[in-house]
């Protein structure tokens, strides 16, 4: 008899008592710096703790085109050597050969980016180049240079790419009509899934080293992200979200006209750093990013005359930074790439300023495509407060309520204490597990575990009902048989919620993915940890209450 009322030894008990030890040092301890901190874990959302919303356009398009190649390159080369008597005399699958009258040299050839050249005298005095190159390539540059946009190819169709820029069907067909090229449909606005990942990860890079840890950024398709930043007034999360933009190096041709060096992506940021009174940002370069700054600065003089060819930063195509090599660095850089570079921001507390906010977007990384804000909105920290009680409220209700409704029907405490035990013990786990995996708890969530809190006391019900059946606590054998029924049940109305809930786990969003998760999750753990638990401890109970009655009887 004392294995019977023992319940707490046996293992179905004992996994929850663990569970439930985990859940609460997950909920109530952490680790930072080297120092244990005891205190609340949970992680809120905006409903709860007040912040900000963001919903976020990606810009771009993704269009199969067809054009000339050798009209791209004669008109390309035209205007690049300045030369009108370019004349194309061969052209194969993986080679464009022309001629100039201009007088020129490999290297330059090579720094146009249109492929490896062969330079050969021409018969008539001027140049003879081979390009290795193809149509696909061709292409890819001649976007690249008239929509002044990074342009990507699609695997799996060599003359589909990704714009990385708003663009319109209209206007490329307007751009490819001089080189007898055209769209050929579907045009398709927005970026690919693997662009949309790609910024989806960089901003959440770029949230973090603010200090915005957990941040949930949730994707639409493949042109929108959700972002809800907790504790962040609007203005603030306008400005840290949606201007990590696309960094860029340029460097100062004639006058305001510019060309492009290299993107953030070669980019590895150091930290703000003080000489002499002036901040910077120190970085390095990867090789190919050296390599580019170096031919850069030797194409267009910088090395010669630094002061007219100033280095540019731009975020979305604003200049962030602006100003000329030093006197070292274009001494140096004619013999050798120059990796290690410091970006000065100015002195005082602008200038440090200033180096923060440049190292923040160096270090975030170059977002691939720029983004737009289509919509967002605040829950002040008072409304979040006041929703946060409000929900407490409607949490010790519900669990009062059902304190009450099985008080009614079974009026024995030896089955309402374990009952009632056994939903709060899964609401428990149902935090820990949030906590665990940095889910944030806004309304939708914890409505779910509301939600539960119902579904698990039908649960718990149906198996007192089940046991119970006859009015006593019935033999091992009669018990068990009954048991697996109850879970029969228990498992097919699972089942049931499963299904249920899948459609708005795959295909939802936001606070209808939250309300499906937590649904799952808690159902999950109610069915395999909580409920085989508490069937072994209303059996003990039960047999407890059994074994009374009879020495009374006695």
């Amino acid at each position: 008899m004392n294995d019977e009322i023992s319940f707490y030894k046996k293992p179905r008990v004992l996994l929850v008592l663990l569970v439930l030890l985990g859940s609460i040092l997950v909920m109530t301890v952490s680790y930072k710096n080297g120092e244990i901190n005891v205190g609340s874990n949970l992680n809120y959302g905006i409903d709860i703790q007040g912040g900000s919303w963001l919903q976020l356009q990606l810009q771009g398009a993704i269009a199969q085109v067809t054009a000339d190649e050798a009209k791209i390159i004669q008109s390309e080369f035209i205007k690049l050597l300045n030369d009108p008597t370019i004349k194309i005399e061969e052209t194969t699958y993986n080679s464009i050969t022309f001629t100039t009258s201009k007088q020129t040299t490999q290297k330059t050839i090579d720094n146009f980016g249109f492929g490896k050249a062969t330079i050969t005298q021409a018969p008539d005095g001027g140049t003879r180049i081979s390009l290795a190159t193809n149509r696909e390539f061709a292409i890819q540059r001649y976007l690249e240079n008239n929509l002044k946009a990074e342009i990507v190819r699609i695997p799996g169709n060599q003359l589909t790419f990704e714009i990385r820029k708003t663009v319109t069907e209209d206007e490329l067909n307007i751009l490819l009509k001089p080189v007898d090229g055209r769209v050929i449909p579907p045009f398709t606005v927005g970026v690919s899934a693997q662009t949309r990942d790609e910024t989806k990860k960089i901003l959440e890079t770029k949230l973090n080293s603010l200090g915005l840890k957990e941040i949930p950024i949730r994707t639409i398709g493949n042109n929108y992200l959700l972002i809800d930043l907790a504790g962040v007034d609007i203005n603030t999360a306008r400005d840290i979200a949606s201007k990590p933009g696309k960094f860029e190096i340029r460097i100062q041709v004639t006058g305001n006209e510019t060309e492009h060096v290299l993107y953030g992506t070669d980019i590895t940021p150091g930290l703000p750093e003080k000489d002499k009174d002036v901040w910077g940002v120190s970085f390095v370069l990867s090789e190919a990013g050296a390599a580019a700054l170096r031919d850069a600065a030797i194409q267009y003089g910088a090395v010669t005359a630094p002061s007219s060819h100033n280095l540019i930063m731009t975020l979305d195509e604003n200049v962030v930074f602006d100003a000329p090599l030093s006197p070292d660095l274009a001494r140096n850089i004619q013999s050798v790439p120059v990796k290690n570079l410091v970006a000065t921001t100015g002195a005082g507390d602008e200038g440090q300023q200033k180096a923060n906010q440049l190292q923040i977007h160096l270090r975030a990384g170059a977002l691939p495509v720029k983004v737009d804000v289509l919509g967002a909105g605040q829950v002040s920290a008072e409304l979040g407060s006041k929703f946060k009680s409000q929900v407490l409220i409607a949490g010790i209700i519900a669990l009062i309520l059902v304190a009450i409704v099985v008080s009614l029907r079974y009026k024995q405490p030896n089955i309402v204490i374990p009952m009632l035990a056994t939903s709060f013990s899964e609401v428990i786990m149902i935090l820990g597990f949030t906590t665990l995996v940095g889910f944030q708890l806004d309304l939708p969530t914890i409505t779910g575990i509301i939600a539960v809190i119902g579904t698990g006391i039908d649960h718990l019900i149906i198996i007192t009902d089940e046991v119970l059946a006859g009015g006593a606590m019935p033999p091992d054998k009669v018990y068990k048989s009954r048991l697996t029924k109850a879970f029969t049940i228990i498992f097919s109305a699972a089942a049931t919620v499963l299904v249920a809930m899948s459609p708005l786990l795959i295909m939802g969003f936001g606070a209808l993915r939250g309300f499906a998760v937590i649904t799952i999750v808690g159902v999950l753990i109610g069915v395999f940890i909580a409920r085989p638990a508490y069937a072994e401890v209303i059996q003990s109970m039960l047999v407890e209450d059994t074994s009374k009655k009879f020495a009374e009887d006695d």
